[in-house]
């Protein structure tokens, strides 16, 4: 069950939760950059889609989804999308350019801009964060 924001638009999981509450459009966080970061979000997207109970919204500057909590973060940059997610282990990957031990778990970071980069490995961190959470 969720609940969406009558101020921004946003789907949340429980009414009245705390959220960056501003209205965002997809499309603006794409603005002025590459048009192949938008084609590799949306490989991304239709990977994410078929996956259960997943919730997907902007806020201000990056897109957010959501399992039971926040498990993957997408955050358009100039050039890069900035990915986030979570695992049990830090990952031993060059994918990986940052990870640092949070709250029980790792928070991993990486950066794609072109189609090349979504690997079978990167989705199976991807999903192990959707799975983790």
């Amino acid at each position: 069950m969720s609940w969406i924001c009558p101020k921004c638009e946003r789907e949340l999981r429980n009414v009245n939760q705390f959220h960056n509450c501003v209205k965002v459009s997809l499309d603006s966080l794409f603005e002025g950059r590459p048009a192949e970061l938008e084609l590799v979000f949306d490989k991304i997207l239709a990977e994410i889609a078929d996956w259960d109970d997943v919730l997907i919204s902007t806020s201000k500057n990056c897109i957010v989804f959501v399992h039971k909590r926040t498990f993957f973060v997408i955050r358009p940059m100039q050039k890069q999308l900035d990915l986030k997610f979570y695992s049990k282990m830090k990952p031993e990957s060059p994918i990986i350019m940052k990870s640092s031990f949070h709250a029980g778990k790792y928070e991993n970071s990486a950066r794609i801009s072109q189609l090349t980069d979504l690997t079978m490995e990167l989705f199976g961190m991807i999903k192990g964060s959707y799975i983790l959470l």
